[in-house]
């Protein structure tokens, strides 16, 4: 029951009734319709509950312990990646890796946030909350890209840029500024996936490409939920609330457009089934890149720098 969310036990009550049937069937015999039935109605029970989640739950399902991490997707997307280290500067961050590596037949830059899975990657890693250094050994990464021609995929997974002074002594603000002016006029195709949460400049930072893909239970935002209600309410128990109101989920984002698609999971979130959720991002990405590597680099620049300047413009 521990991998359940609060607004999941009905299926977790039913799933639970299941696995004792399974357990009794050597005694009680042959119980595979009543097993059957349980199943059937496991799945329409996820199915409705799935169809109606606030933003708040999906928030909680973007932090899943067990959701996949970059490494998963490295490890099921990718072949032959190769790490680069360093910015060249200061350190190599871990919160934030990258290097080449093989889509398919297609050469890429691959770029992401580098969550852990349990609490020792995750110290190591920072909790992928990048410092400047990260960020600048993105930029390093994008620029050479750019030098042999292979576009950038960037992978969105992190709660924000880390927030401590030493990051903000050594620039965290102009490092993240200094991305989203270079990646504005990069000159290769960039595709950024959304896969868990993409918190603020943080994820903004390795985020502005000409097609932005979205998980289905990802979130993406400005703040989190529990930022934006401690500054507006002073109380962070009003995180359901601000929630709502940021319109963080994929299917806002997407109508406000601010991202273009929306990858769809599989029921109950990426963790459920890690395998078919990376072949969904594959396919997305393969479908992507195959349309915007015709581009001419003037026609590439020129829609990406349309796509971000048209965001938050107001109709009257």
């Amino acid at each position: 029951m521990d991998d359940y969310f609060e607004f999941e036990k009905p299926v977790a009550e039913i799933e639970k009734t299941i696995e004792k049937l399974k357990a009794l069937a050597p005694e009680k015999g042959d119980l595979s319709d009543e097993i059957r039935d349980l199943k059937k109605k496991c799945v329409v029970m996820r199915e409705e509950v799935y169809s109606r989640l606030t933003p708040w739950q999906m928030v909680q399902i973007a932090r899943h312990p067990k959701r996949p991490v970059l490494q998963d997707y490295i490890a099921t997307i990718f072949t032959g990646f190769v790490e680069i280290h360093g910015d060249r500067r200061f350190a190599d961050d871990q919160a934030l890796i990258g290097g080449f590596a093989m889509l398919d037949n297609n050469p890429v830059m691959l770029i992401g946030h580098n969550k852990g899975k349990n609490l020792e990657e995750n110290i190591k890693r920072n909790f992928a909350q990048p410092k400047p250094e990260g960020y600048r050994k993105a930029l390093r990464l994008m620029k050479l890209a750019e030098k042999y021609n292979l576009p950038v995929i960037s992978f969105i997974d992190t709660q924000g840029a880390f927030p401590g002074l030493d990051a903000e002594e050594r620039g965290q603000a102009e490092a993240i500024a200094l991305n989203l002016t270079e990646m504005a006029t990069l000159e290769v195709p960039i595709i950024a996936v959304i896969t868990g949460e993409g918190g603020s400049g943080g994820a903004l930072g390795i985020a502005v490409g000409d097609t932005v893909l979205m998980m289905s239970y990802a979130v993406y935002s400005v703040i989190s939920a529990e930022g934006c209600a401690s500054i507006l309410w002073r109380d962070a128990s009003f995180s359901e609330q601000a929630a709502e109101a940021l319109k963080i989920t994929a299917p806002s984002l997407l109508e406000l457009g601010v991202i273009d698609e929306i990858i769809r999971e599989p029921l109950g979130g990426a963790h459920r089934n890690p395998e078919a959720a990376a072949m969904q991002i594959k396919k997305s990405l393969l479908s992507n890149l195959k349309k915007i590597s015709g581009y001419s680099v003037s026609r590439l620049t020129h829609k990406r720098f349309e796509k971000f300047s048209a965001m938050g413009k107001f109709n009257k």
